[in-house]
């Protein structure tokens, strides 16, 4: 197992044990990350028991690639952003537990600025008495992003960093990110300082400021890395606590990809990182944002050119061949960000402008406006990030009680089921942008892994129903991982312009998804792929289904809405 359980029996600091039933754990009782078992894709989803009953498959493990895949991206010979480095990864812990029973030199306290007992990490003051609010009461405060160290008090670790994260607000995401990366950068400058070499350090993000869990980790694992590539020497051991399953999971899934822990983990880490990976800090850079030094214009820049000398025909040779050989470890992902970024937002309006003044066909149609540029991977992982924070930081519940959307069972081939309700689709009285969100906070936990969707039709060809462009707009914002685990999409009575309308996606919005479209003219051919008790069917589809086809060779029982076939 991953982490060393603890006996009960453990004794504290003092010897024996405390009334609160505390437990001390020293970094020689838990597993470095370079010694903890790396399992197959399927196991490594699994709880701490090892049961696959407690396995979280929400979570999809970024390890687990085809040979296909990790093929390619060896043939593409793309230079890891972060490289495997046994020295590292051997400072490296991964704990699920509180970070105040660990015995090294300091532990990590996610507070405010003004110190407070009440804002600082769960647990904390209780187990390192009533001095250390004393202490913090004298320290004048601190700033976000920012850390201040005070003693330790009845804790088994020596030093408390304290630490002041930010609030997370879409508008501001670099901000909130770049904040955050300062926070743990400043607790190892603060660790270093004062002389210590080993850190515990909890999730500094919290889901009172809004922080999504995931990106934050993100920011967290990669800062750790960056700097401990330059003061490797100078630590021992950072040890990333985590307190709940959903943490405890995004770490398994994310440590790979920064600190890989051996080559077939850096090379599949190459594909799976994401495009922003911030600078040699782990910061994010903004290029629009950068100052740009340029000669003045008619005006050529001085240039002296060294005194020439000969070299050797051999030198030059050998010079060629180093070059050619760096250029063939040169990351042509990265090669495309070189490019001028006023020269990248230019070509940007370009397209924008070219998409929207050309002759659309689509709109001509009456289908909407498809306009507007492709997005590229990186923006839209970004796109579906805002939403998705945004999503959870809001009160959704009048959406949620229409019933246009909601989770169903599972189909004929084990998949979870998204029921879409066409009729209860009110386009006159629905905000769509909440409706947006709505959708992204639903279908978060289902397009982790292979899904279907059951859409109802019945009857909402009396409802206005929302153009292609909208569609496009809200599959962008869904992402790849829509696209790539979408199983089905099982239509219960399409209409022919229903099916025209699909046609027309499958032409200009999305060829891959579109095509898994499955008609089902009647509820019975519906409960050959989604068994009946699975799903939660309203009235009117029983009676429209009636109505439709007649009652021919059906039964409907009236009280429990089954169908069967007439004897």
């Amino acid at each position: 197992m991953m982490y060393q359980a603890v006996p009960t029996a453990t004794t504290s600091r003092g010897g024996t044990p405390t009334e609160s039933a505390d437990y001390l754990v020293t970094l020689d009782q838990i597993p470095r990350w370079s010694d903890v078992e790396q399992r197959s894709s399927s196991s490594s989803l699994e709880g701490e028991t090892g049961d696959p009953a407690h396995s979280n498959p929400r979570y999809a493990n970024p390890l687990a690639s085809s040979s296909s895949e990790a093929g390619g991206s060896a043939g593409n010979a793309m230079v890891s952003k972060f490289p495997l480095d046994l020295d590292i990864i051997s400072k490296i812990y991964l704990w699920r537990g509180e970070p105040w029973n660990l015995e090294v030199d300091a532990v990590v306290d996610s507070t405010n600025e003004n110190l407070d007992e009440a804002h600082s990490s769960p647990g904390l003051h209780a187990a390192a008495g009533p001095g250390l609010a004393e202490q913090c009461a004298t320290l004048g405060g601190c700033r976000t992003g920012m850390a201040k160290v005070t003693n330790a008090y009845d804790l088994p670790a020596r030093r408390v960093i304290h630490t002041v994260g930010p609030k997370y607000a879409v508008k501001y995401h670099t901000a909130a990110e770049n904040a955050l990366s300062h926070c743990y950068r400043s607790c190892l400058e603060l660790l270093i300082d004062n002389g210590l070499q080993s850190i515990a350090m909890d999730c500094i993000y919290t889901e009172a400021k809004n922080y999504p869990r995931e990106p934050a980790a993100h920011v967290a694992i990669r800062t750790v890395r960056r700097f401990l590539e330059k003061q490797k020497d100078k630590i021992s051991a950072v040890v990333f606590c985590t307190t709940t399953t959903s943490d405890t999971e995004i770490y398994k899934r994310l440590l790979p990809l920064y600190f890989p822990r051996d080559e077939h983990e850096e090379e599949v880490a190459i594909s799976k990182l994401p495009a922003d990976v911030g600078d040699e800090n782990g910061e994010t850079v903004i290029d629009e944002r950068k100052i740009r030094i340029q000669a003045l214009p008619n005006k050529p820049p001085v240039r002296s050119f060294p005194a020439l000398v000969e070299r050797p025909a051999t030198d030059l040779a050998l010079v060629r061949r180093n070059s050619n050989h760096l250029d063939s470890y040169l990351d042509p992902a990265f090669m495309s960000l070189i490019k001028d970024p006023d020269e990248r937002r230019k070509e940007q309006w370009e397209k924008t402008a070219q998409a929207q003044s050309g002759f659309n066909f689509v709109k001509l149609l009456g289908f909407g406006d498809l306009g507007g540029p492709l997005l590229s991977p990186a923006e839209e992982y970004s796109l579906h990030s805002r939403y998705l924070a945004k999503a959870n930081s809001l009160n959704l519940s009048e959406i949620a009680e229409m019933k246009i959307v909601y989770r169903g069972g599972v189909d004929t081939e084990g998949h979870p089921v998204m029921v879409v309700v066409g009729a209860h689709f009110l386009l006159r009285c629905l905000d769509l942008e909440r409706f947006v969100l709505y959708v992204i906070k639903e279908f978060e936990p289902l397009i982790q892994k292979p899904y279907s969707i059951v859409y109802f039709h019945s009857a909402a060809s009396l409802q206005v129903q929302p153009d292609l462009g909208w569609m496009k707009r809200l599959q962008q914002i869904l992402g790849h991982k829509h696209q790539r685990n979408l199983q089905e999409i099982y239509v219960l009575h399409p209409t022919f312009h229903l099916k025209a309308t699909i046609v027309a996606m499958q032409l200009f919005v999305d060829n891959v998804v579109w095509k898994k479209v499955v008609y089902a003219d009647r509820l019975l051919q519906l409960f050959k792929y989604v068994p009946r008790e699975q799903l939660t069917i309203p009235d009117f589809v029983f009676q429209h289904d009636l109505e439709v086809n007649g009652g021919k060779g059906l039964i409907v029982d009236p009280r429990t809405k089954y169908v069967y076939q007439r004897p």
